[in-house]
């Protein structure tokens, strides 16, 4: 069965139709920002392929010593809006006791983060591809005691985007974790989706990322299709499965439209897994995914996942 084949027949245009309306190296280091606490560091870090400083949370190991390093990516909105893993969710807890640094830059919203062909009238400059497997990690292996052990993990945008980002960057990533994210991005459906978030949510123009509908490089970065290249890493993909629930943890206030929203969205996202889950096993590449009993497209179940998947991630990086 082609790689599209499975996702096309696991959800409709319709499906697809709906999501559109709702979705929602050198390095120079700026100073630290201060913080209250001592093991939370806020590091600027320049970027000279997109002429610009970067801001980055990072969370330092509990204990001492050289530590690996997990990048760990928002979504659409590249927490530059103050949605974020470190806004949102547990993490400072949850890392509180590993031996790890996690690295949660802030920015490359609706960009894909990769690496865009031109400048986008409303998105600007966008080499997030270049910026995250190069200039970020020559900083933090710089600044912070690092083993040279990496993993990276996003939701959302960035759970297609992660995988993409280990395909490009062969070997640099021990582990890759896809939470709630689709791994298509070619072919009718595949650009719908990321259509959805860089031209309906973001403004911009997807033809400046990576040519016109026609154009190879969205094959180039289709993870679906690429899939041979993660062989030989850890990957961890999950998803809810678009029922409302407990996991979710909804702010009262906009719990109706996290609800509705979310559920479709993240009946895309399970289906999209299903898709990529048939591919690896289609290739004879080992991967673990995960699908929740409920959980729509919500913070609470974001963090859920990524707690699912620190033995594998954590695991294959020695953390």
């Amino acid at each position: 069965m082609r790689p599209f084949e499975a996702l096309r027949s696991a959800f409709s245009l319709r499906v697809v139709a709906v999501m559109l309306l709702v979705v929602s190296g050198w390095a120079v280091l700026g100073p630290p920002a201060a913080s209250a606490e001592p093991r939370i560091t806020r590091v600027d870090v320049y970027s000279e392929s997109m002429g610009r400083w970067v801001a980055n949370d990072v969370i330092s190991p509990a204990s001492g010593g050289p530590a690996p390093t997990f990048y760990l990516l928002t979504g659409i909105g590249g927490g530059s809006d103050g949605i974020s893993w470190f806004n949102n969710t547990g993490v400072r807890d949850f890392f509180a006791d590993k031996h790890v640094n996690v690295v949660m830059p802030i920015g490359g919203q609706y960009s894909m983060y990769t690496d865009w062909d031109a400048d986008d009238p409303v998105l600007g400059r966008n080499k997030w591809q270049t910026y995250l497997t190069s200039e970020l990690p020559a900083a933090i292996d710089g600044r912070f005691a690092t083993t040279g052990a990496n993993a990276i993990g996003g939701v959302s945008m960035a759970g297609g985007a992660v995988l993409d980002l280990a395909i490009q960057a062969p070997g640099f990533y021990r582990a890759v974790g896809s939470y709630s994210g689709c791994a298509a991005t070619s072919g009718l459906l595949g650009q719908a989706m990321v259509r959805s978030m860089v031209e309906l949510r973001g403004g911009g123009n997807a033809a400046n990322m990576w040519g016109s509908a026609v154009d190879p490089r969205w094959r180039v970065h289709d993870p679906m299709l690429n899939a041979e290249r993660l062989r030989g890493t850890e990957v961890f993909v999950s998803s809810g499965n678009g029922l409302p629930g407990s996991i979710d943890n909804h702010d009262p206030v906009l719990v109706v439209p996290q609800t509705i929203g979310g559920s479709v969205v993240e009946m895309v996202t399970n289906a999209c897994a299903a898709a990529f889950q048939s591919r690896l096993h289609s290739l004879g590449i080992p991967a673990t995914f995960t699908y929740l009993s409920q959980g729509t497209h919500s913070w609470g179940l974001f963090e859920t996942e990524l707690r699912e998947s620190w033995p594998v991630i954590g695991g294959a990086i020695g953390a």
